[in-house]
This record gives structure tokens, C-alpha cells and sequence, in this order.
């Protein structure tokens, strides 16, 4: 599909077409099991006897009503996947009416108040209201239930990545959903995702324009178990790729948003010889970054340019407005509800919706003399 991009006034996004069909295909790490003789869809039963569980352990790992171990979690999740078990539609009728609540799954975010995640929360929640719904937002960790028929109507599942294993549970519950992420090849339901690689091109052809001749992007180190709300790594990808094209020197460092952190990153790096240009991933490094460039003398832009990857909020609040990448949260936080909405009114959804940031030049970025 074709991405289309996003402006500060509204989200464009791609048209909406038919579900596809999703082929689930066998775990190389899991036994064949053949459905139970005579019937050509997958049971509960089936999934139960595969994972070398009762059925109604089974659906409390779907539904989430009881608590279940981690390690029978993960056996039933690759039955679901394996099998490619979905609830059968039907089931779902009898269901009661409405109870008006929306469950937003988040992960953990390392704890970090960040202005995204906040104007997304903000977007969704007020999205929400107008559609007559309360957006419930459950926390939860790798061995955690993401749905629950008992709380919500519909769930919207935030940092969804390759081979998610909360993405099977969600399709075999039945529960209408909405991904914000990547599943990878695991589809099936609604996704909205961030495609940032067009702002990385922007970003490194910006810079490269300016006669930056050596850019460094500086960003969060991996930390398990803690998932942003929007992936970088295809930011990272296509900015280095066009850097390489240019001829311009680029590379990550990783760096952590803390005075101790940044002091010795920026000690490393503003060198003789150093990079011109960094590229901050993380709007929680930014203050810290231009707060110690200016105690080291340093002027922005006129020594070194800055590009921030963040939300419009932190984007405008800088004494000098920021060239930044920025991080359409409303809009996707608006489009996740709406799509939660429209499968609850029996609406068809586009599988993929793809929302493109934008790339905004601001004050803190200048030409460079040859």
C-alpha cells in the first residue's frame, strides 16, 4: 500500500480495502496436529490438546478472566499460533449489549513521562467520548491477558512488533481490535502503523544539503521487556542509506536520557573532526542535549545542528524552534479509536493504514561552510 502523509491538520491515510486472508502456517518448533477428525475448522478442543491443556484453560488464556502461569500462557499461544485457531464469528452474537469501554493495551515505557505517548492518550481518549465510549487503559507485561470479553467492547493493542504473540489471542478471541505497530506476517486485524522512512530521507537529505559532511543519531540502547509507541528503525534504515548516497558519514550511538549519559555521549562525540549534525531519536534526551551543548559554549545551530525526533508539542516549546521529525501521536490516536468504532458497527476496515510524519525545518539547523 502506499503511505500517505500526515499534516498538522489531518491524517491522511490510505483508502480502505477488504480484510485479506491471513494463511496461518505450522511453527517449525511445534507438533502437527491435525483437527479433530470431520471438521474443517479449528476447535477450542484442538488448541487445548496441542497445548496439553483443559479447554476451559484455554479460553481463560483468551478471554483473561482467570489467571493462568506464564509458562502454560505461552504453550497455549503457540497452539493458537500454530493451529491458526479464530473464534468462530457466531459465537460472538449472543454477546450482550455495549457496555461503552474501550481497552487500550499498553506495555511498559520505561517509566518516562513522554509528550508523544501523552498526546496520543489525549487524541484517543477525546476520540473516545464523542463516540459515547470510556477508553480503559490496562497495563501489562509479556505474560499478561490483552483482552477481556468481561471489560471492554474493543481492544486497541499499542507497540505491536515482528511475530507479536499477542496477536494470535487477540484473533482467536474473536475480539474486535485494532494494532498500532508492526505484526510482521502475523495479520489479521486492523493495523495502524507509523511509516517514518520518508522523514529519514528527508532528514539525511536536509542535512546533507546543508553541507553536513558527518551526522550522528543518537537514541534509546535496547531495553527488554520497555517498547516505544513507534518504531525507529526504519527512520534509522532509510536515513543511513540516503546518508551513504550523499557521502556523508552517519552512524548510531546509543545514549540515556540522564545528565550523567549525555555529558559522556557529547564528551565522545564533539571531537575535533566530530559530527556537525545529531539526529536525537528520543524526546526525553533533547533538553538534556542542548542543555549540555550550551554549558559546553557551543551555539545551535551556528556550531552544531540539532534534529529532533518528537511530538509537535516539544517540537514548538524550544526557545528555537526545532527542526524536527514529527510525530503525528493525535492523529494516530484519533484513527485508532475510529477504527475500533467502525468494527463495532459492523464497518469494513483497511487490514493496513499507514500514517506518514513530517519533516519540518525550524532554527535549530544551518548550512555549513565546505
Amino acid at each position: 500500500m502506499k503511505p500517505y502523509r500526515s499534516s498538522s491538520k489531518s491524517p491522511f491515510i490510505g483508502p480502505n480495502q477488504p480484510n485479506d486472508i491471513v494463511e496461518w502456517k505450522m511453527h517449525k518448533n511445534f507438533p502437527e496436529v491435525t483437527p479433530s477428525a470431520g471438521r474443517g475448522q479449528v476447535t477450542i478442543t484442538d488448541v487445548a490438546n496441542a497445548a496439553g491443556v483443559s479447554p476451559s484453560t484455554v479460553s481463560y488464556v483468551i478471554t483473561g478472566k482467570r489467571s493462568i502461569s506464564v509458562a502454560t500462557r505461552r504453550r497455549v499461544e503457540e497452539s493458537i499460533r500454530a493451529l491458526g485457531y479464530r473464534r468462530n464469528g457466531d459465537a460472538l452474537a449472543t454477546r450482550p449489549t455495549r457496555i461503552g469501554v474501550l481497552a487500550m493495551a499498553m506495555p511498559p515505557f520505561g517509566g518516562r513521562p513522554v509528550s508523544t505517548e501523552t498526546e496520543f492518550f489525549t487524541a484517543a481518549s477525546e476520540a473516545a467520548g464523542r463516540h459515547r465510549f470510556h477508553l480503559l487503559l490496562v497495563t501489562h507485561d509479556e505474560g499478561s491477558p490483552v483482552t477481556s470479553t468481561a471489560l471492554a467492547d474493543a481492544v486497541i493493542v499499542l507497540a505491536v512488533g515482528d511475530d507479536d504473540p499477542r496477536v494470535p489471542i487477540l484473533l482467536a478471541s474473536g475480539r474486535p481490535a485494532v494494532l498500532i505497530g508492526a505484526p510482521g506476517k502475523h495479520r489479521g486485524l486492523p493495523c495502524v502503523e507509523l511509516d517514518f522512512a520518508p522523514a529519514g530521507e528527508d532528514c539525511a537529505a536536509h542535512l546533507a544539503d546543508l553541507g553536513h559532511r558527518s551526522i550522528v543519531h543518537l537514541g534509546l540502547p535496547a531495553a527488554p521487556g520497555v517498547r516505544p509507541l513507534h518504531d525507529l528503525t526504519g527512520f534509522l534504515r532509510s536515513s543511513l542509506a540516503i546518508a551513504s548516497h550523499r557521502q556523508v558519514r552517519a552512524a548510531f550511538h546509543p545514549c540515556t536520557p540522564s545528565a550523567d549519559s549525555v555529558a559522556r555521549c557529547l564528551d565522545e562525540l564533539l571531537v575535533p573532526g566530530g559530527p556537525t549534525g545529531l539526529v536525537v531519536h528520543d524526546e526525553a534526551l533533547l533538553p538534556l542535549i542542548l542543555a549540555t551543548v550550551e554549558r559546553r559554549g557551543l551555539r545551535v545551530p551556528d556550531d552544531l545542528s540539532i534534529v529532533g525526533v518528537c511530538s509537535e508539542t516539544v517540537a514548538r516549546n524550544h526557545s528555537a524552534r526545532l527542526t524536527a521529525v514529527v510525530v503525528p501521536a493525535r492523529e494516530l490516536g484519533t484513527l485508532a479509536v475510529e477504527r475500533a468504532v467502525q468494527q463495532l458497527d459492523g464497518e469494513p476496515v483497511a487490514e493496513l493504514e499507514l500514517i506518514v510524519p513530517w519533516f519540518v525545518v525550524g532554527d535549530s539547523t544551518q548550512g555549513r561552510k565546505p
